[in-house]
């Protein structure tokens, strides 16, 4: 058994989406689920396909994240794993409609920040341990944190 990490970095102004899922049917109804969740959503994704052909499927409407999409699952490479990068939309526009596509088991990640996904191999394959998403705490919110963040998210819209 060997640990590896994986760098993954969102591209630039996007969101990326790390998950499982479990049959080839994945792919068209993941991006059946993203097309109708935002107007305007761009995205790429790819999930791998762990038994039969073993394939990496793909799919997307934007050249540039689907590109970047397959080169990310080439990368991480681990069975069942999909990941999506989303330009237009948040993950908080899509994850409810993802997570009732029938086939999607869970997601690892939600977030713009690079992530680190921790594999492990073995003589079968490749399986997802976790996820590191971004740096880890350097303190707790004060007053002025509080009131900073509930001004954004009344600022971007999300709360009223």
């Amino acid at each position: 058994m060997e640990f590896k990490i994986v760098n993954v970095e969102p591209p630039r102004d996007c969101n990326l989406i790390l998950g499982q899922s479990h049959f080839i049917k994945t792919v068209e109804d993941v991006y059946e689920a993203l097309a109708s969740s935002a107007a305007g959503i761009k995205f790429g994704l790819a999930f791998c396909e762990s038994s039969g052909e073993c394939l990496i499927r793909h799919d997307g409407n934007d050249a540039e994240l689907h590109e970047k999409a397959v080169e990310a699952a080439q990368n991480i490479g681990c069975g069942h794993s999909f990941i999506i990068f989303l330009k237009g939309a948040y993950p908080i526009n899509v994850l409810t409609q993802l997570k009732v596509v029938p086939e999607v088991c869970g997601v690892y990640a939600a977030t713009a920040n690079p992530v680190q996904v921790i594999i492990v191999e073995t003589e079968q394959g490749r399986g997802i341990m976790g996820v590191i998403d971004g740096a880890k705490p350097r303190g707790v919110e004060d007053e002025n944190g509080i009131k900073w963040r509930k001004e954004f998210l009344r600022k971007i819209g999300y709360k009223t």
